[in-house]
């Protein structure tokens, strides 16, 4: 809707998904000896509804987002429904100033680019356990060439959903900034996502670096199934703040992580191929009692390729990743399917097999559980427009 006051865009995004995890392995042991036995689900949910509503007001160049978004298989969770936006003013294409609650551009993922992702909603377990996720705060974006682009962000912490404002230690104690660069072409389609949609006669290229430093604390981290959760973890899947989580009495109450993130990819002619590789630091504890280490170190990559063989109506794709960290080397492979019958963007239907070894991430709003070995299957019809 267009008026000569403002603009009002209505998006929403939605689908429904079948998941069956009963393949996968029914417990797990960690590096501590402790094995859990796992909650492996089958069952269709419709998993998620996002409601946006965004545009101009007074001026164009007075911004606004605002959203409804939930995961109903949080129900019952603080984080279920978040409602939330941002309010910004763009000076000009090098510079526009916001503030509210977005993405931390960590990563490539967390970088604006859903929901045009080879996966839908999910991502590689390499990228799920390295990156970082929505927050509040104040974040700048813009164009420095005609090719080259920033977006730099001062936030509360890594991961905001299902924490209140009494939790968050005093300060923005979280900072993240990307920049990008599109030598050949000047774009890489749908926000710069993956899959070549647009078919590129001409080869597109990227490459991008991200880097973060936050100062996290234990009393502002999510709830565990929170969705687009966040838990700083060790790689056999231990949370670096829950009590005695290294086989002690003690305890990490706060702690510093640094990571950083390089990306590159290639879109032609309906072919795709995009990597990342990652490096992490966990450091500078304050602890209780008698905690065993002082740091840790973990990195890891993603490949992700996909082919078009009916352009925009068929993709076929790999995804999978690699962590190698001080506790195990967890890894996973997934091949799928997307079809676009109406051969446009607004309805996609998915499929997809997941093979996992030891994730040492998870929760109820993504296809595997935390120590989840094995195989696990997902099937989602999504709408957007």
């Amino acid at each position: 809707m267009r008026r000569p006051q403002g603009e009002l865009v209505f998006s929403p995004f939605t689908y429904a998904r079948y998941i069956n995890q009963t393949a996968l392995a029914p417990d797990y042991t960690d590096a501590f000896g402790r094995t859990t036995q796992l909650h492996l689900r089958e069952d269709v949910q419709l998993q998620k509804v996002t409601l946006n509503f965004l545009g101009w007001i007074a001026d164009p160049r007075l911004r606004y987002q605002l959203y409804v978004w939930t995961s109903n298989t949080s129900q019952g969770l603080g984080a279920q429904v978040v409602v939330g936006g941002n309010l910004g003013w763009r000076f000009n294409e090098h510079f526009s100033l916001a503030a509210g609650i977005d993405s931390l551009p960590t990563t490539r993922s967390t970088n604006q680019t859903f929901p045009y992702w080879l996966r839908n909603d999910n991502r590689t377990i390499a990228d799920e356990y390295f990156r970082g996720s929505y927050t509040s705060g104040i974040w700048a974006w813009g164009e420095i060439t005609d090719k080259l682009y920033y977006r730099v962000m001062a936030g509360d912490n890594l991961s905001q959903l299902g924490v209140d404002a009494g939790q968050l230690a005093a300060g923005l104690n979280t900072v993240s900034g990307a920049l990008w660069w599109m030598p050949t072409t000047g774009e890489y389609g749908l926000r710069s996502g993956f899959g070549d949609w647009e078919g590129h006669d001409k080869a597109a290229t990227l490459f991008g670096v991200n880097f973060t430093r936050s100062r996290e604390d234990a009393e502002e981290q999510p709830g565990q199934n929170a969705f687009e959760n966040v838990q700083l973890r060790i790689s056999d899947g231990t949370r670096i703040f829950q009590p005695g989580a290294f086989a002690t009495d003690g305890q990490i109450r706060r702690a510093t992580y640094e990571m950083l993130a390089m990306n590159g990819g290639v879109k032609y002619r309906g072919f795709s191929l995009d990597g990342e590789y990652y490096w992490r630091w966990l450091d500078d504890f304050k602890t209780v009692g008698d905690i065993p280490f002082d740091r840790f170190f973990d990195h890891g990559f993603q490949l992700q390729a996909s082919a078009m063989p009916v352009h925009q109506t068929v993709q076929l794709y790999a995804s999978g990743s690699k962590i190698f960290g001080e506790f195990g080397d967890p890894s996973d492979l997934a091949l799928g399917l997307n079809w676009w019958p109406l051969s446009r963007q607004e309805l996609k239907l998915n499929g997809q097999a997941i093979w996992l070894d030891r994730s040492p991430v998870g929760n109820n709003a993504l296809p595997y559980p935390v120590g989840g070995d094995g195989w696990t299957f997902t099937t989602d019809a999504v709408l957007k427009f």
